[in-house]
């Protein structure tokens, strides 16, 4: 489990600890049934075969669930983060069973409203270091008492 992170604690320039993982066909097909974007037929999302008859070259990952997957680079870092606002561009696509991984960086530092935030740009890239989705990132770390 992650250790407790506070305001006090970081740094303009410090990285998030980076997550490496791989989105498999039954990831996606279970996000899908819960999160309700539509059954998990035969589609882009869940057939390479539906994929490729749309000029894809295998089946992707749903946008949806790649914010799902960045948003847990943050909410990973700390048991004390409170993720407050996730913007992202899709710059590629993710493709089931490869390998990506996700990086963050913190660029701004502030209090706003007396709380303590943090901005970071967080990326999603491929095993080539292509950025397939990039963002930035609204966070909240407690101050130390």
């Amino acid at each position: 489990m992650a250790s407790a992170v506070y305001y006090d604690d970081v740094d303009l320039g410090d990285e998030l600890p980076s997550m490496e993982r791989q989105v498999s066909d039954y990831e996606v097909v279970e996000f899908l049934n819960i999160a309700r974007i539509g059954e998990a037929k035969e589609n882009r999302f869940t057939s390479a075969e539906a994929a490729k008859s749309e000029g894809l070259p295998e089946a992707i990952v749903p946008g949806a669930m790649n914010i799902a997957i960045m948003s847990t680079l943050i909410t990973s870092w700390s048991p004390t983060v409170t993720l407050r606002k996730l913007d992202v561009v899709f710059r590629g696509m993710v493709l089931h069973n490869r390998p990506i991984k996700l990086t963050g960086l913190i660029t701004d530092k502030d209090i706003v409203d007396g709380s303590p935030q943090l901005e970071c740009d967080v990326v999603m890239e491929n095993e080539e270091g292509t950025p397939l989705v990039i963002g930035k990132a609204t966070v909240e770390l407690p101050v130390r008492e």
